[in-house]
């Protein structure tokens, strides 16, 4: 039997003796250790990552809670103040699209007379925001808050609906515009059947129930060759993409009514034309052309006759819109089940005296004191239709509705608002200005003027451009106390728009 010194040191002199057994037991012994350690260190680093999205996620959340565009106290506040009804009866009305022409109108009418108000709007690009932000302002101005984001967002309704009981909803959010549907088709189902379902399906779950007022069209009378148009008459030929979504919408508020209980009028609206209009549509595009030297395009329908539309000015739309909210039965849900019946309504808003294209023409002509320079063309197949022309007698019977504003009066106004928005001086100068956002808060316009294509100020001076100075508002530039709402700071504006 070996000794303990020999198993301890070797036979062979300056080598030592390894016992293979113990040194498998250490390195297996060492392999474990190093494997649990291992595995714990993942353990570790898998718990601090997880600590650390979860703390990621809180402080995201917490940033979206306080710099979202709605939410929060303050947020809630607003709204709350804004929805106050300041008569006796007063409705509490949720307005979408209330930066858009109608909704702007509708708005200021519902919180003139004490009606709580709150709007919505997604604040788009299909046109000029600067235009809808000037509208907001306005509507700052008589206490309307405006919440900035999209009618397809059912959080933010469900939260709206959550802060304020709404007794009416006026939805007059869309995607507007005909011959835009060509070029963007996908906007038209997101804003027009889309955000409507959603809308819908919020209104059905509130409770109580609100009534619903919403935004149709005479587009969907299409191609219907029987004049005038009446609710009663087929509409199952639209022209245009946008026709169909309007259509489609008629369908789908007539399943909620008929399902839900909800009370639904729906409002065929138009050529709706007037201040604060949309720059998309022809009187608007004209009278920029025209003040501009710039031609205008007259389309012509088949064997060289004339479109003709029946334009109708925005105060009446706004009365039809407000007695429409006003005679709307009450929805008869609670909580997504029906207890009974519901009205459902369609009437049609217009004007009932159609006019040609041409003769819209001669009365900017007038107004502005400048001819056109017309390119007259025959009508692209773009979804337009010839002619448009409103049988109102079921609105004038059940609404009271009675439109009283003629082309000539109407475009007299819109002109007088056209030249104040945008600082042109009759007959002297012609003002157009680049607008430069330089915030939400704050727009910096630069003039680009030259009077009748000349360079210069109007009075035969060279008019230094990057020019700092202050438009000063008063009453010939009632606009001014509004643009100075997002800006009082102006590059290059000239002292002589605010000297009539």
């Amino acid at each position: 039997m070996p000794s303990l010194e020999e198993e301890l040191f070797p036979s062979t002199p300056g080598k030592f003796k390894i016992d293979r057994s113990h040194a498998m037991n250490r390195t297996f012994h060492r392999c474990f250790a190093s494997t649990s350690t291992m595995f714990l260190w993942a353990l570790f680093l898998i718990a601090l990552t997880a600590s650390y999205l979860s703390f990621q996620s809180f402080v995201d959340s917490g940033s979206r809670y306080f710099t979202s565009s709605w939410g929060g106290i303050h947020w809630e506040k607003q709204v709350r103040t804004s929805a106050q009804i300041h008569r006796q009866n007063g409705k509490v009305v949720l307005v979408t699209g209330a930066a858009g022409f109608v909704g702007t109108h509708v708005s200021l009418a519902l919180k003139k007379r004490g009606d709580g108000v709150v709007g919505l709007d997604n604040f788009n690009s299909y046109y000029d925001p600067s235009l809808k932000k000037a509208r907001r302002a306005l509507l700052t101005s008589h206490n309307v808050f405006i919440v900035e984001g999209d009618v397809n967002d059912a959080k933010l309704l469900a939260k709206l609906f959550d802060v304020v009981a709404f007794t009416h909803v006026m939805h007059l959010a869309a995607q507007a515009g005909v011959r835009y549907a060509m070029e963007n088709p996908q906007s038209y189902v997101h804003s027009n059947i889309a955000a409507l379902v959603t809308l819908l399906e919020a209104c059905k779950s509130a409770n109580p129930q609100p009534a619903v007022v919403w935004a149709s069209s005479s587009s969907v009378y299409g191609l219907n060759e029987k004049v005038p148009f009446s609710e009663s008459d087929r509409t199952d030929k639209p022209a245009s993409l946008y026709a169909a979504t309007k259509k489609a919408g008629e369908a789908i508020t007539h399943t909620y009514n008929h399902i839900y209980g909800l009370s639904i009028t729906g409002l065929r609206f138009f050529t709706v034309y007037g201040p604060w209009g949309r720059p998309d549509m022809a009187y608007f595009s004209f009278t920029k052309n025209i003040l501009q030297g710039k031609p205008i395009t007259v389309y012509r329908g088949k064997n060289r006759v004339d479109l003709a539309r029946d334009f109708t000015y925005i105060d009446d739309i706004v009365k039809g819109c407000v007695a429409s909210l006003d005679t709307a039965g009450k929805s008869t849900g609670s909580g997504g089940k029906k207890r009974g019946a519901a009205p459902y309504r369609i009437y049609n808003l217009g004007n009932t005296s159609p006019v040609t294209v041409p003769t819209l023409v001669a009365i900017l002509e007038r107004n502005l004191k400048m001819k056109a320079k017309k390119n007259i063309l025959d009508m692209p197949g773009n979804g337009d239709v010839p002619f448009t022309h409103a049988n109102i007698s079921l609105a004038r019977r059940e609404l009271g509705y009675k439109p009283t504003t003629d082309l000539p009066t109407g475009l007299k106004k819109f002109v007088r608002w056209y030249l104040s928005y945008y600082g042109y001086v009759p007959g002297k100068v012609q003002v157009h200005f680049e607008e430069i956002q330089l915030s939400s808060d704050c727009t910096i316009r630069r003039d680009s003027s030259s009077p009748k294509g000349e360079e210069g100020n109007g009075r035969g001076e060279k008019d230094e451009r990057d020019r700092d100075s202050r438009l000063r508002p008063g009453p010939t530039n009632p606009i001014y106390d509004i643009n100075l709402v997002y800006c009082s700071r102006w590059i290059g504006a000239p002292s002589w728009v605010s000297d009539n």
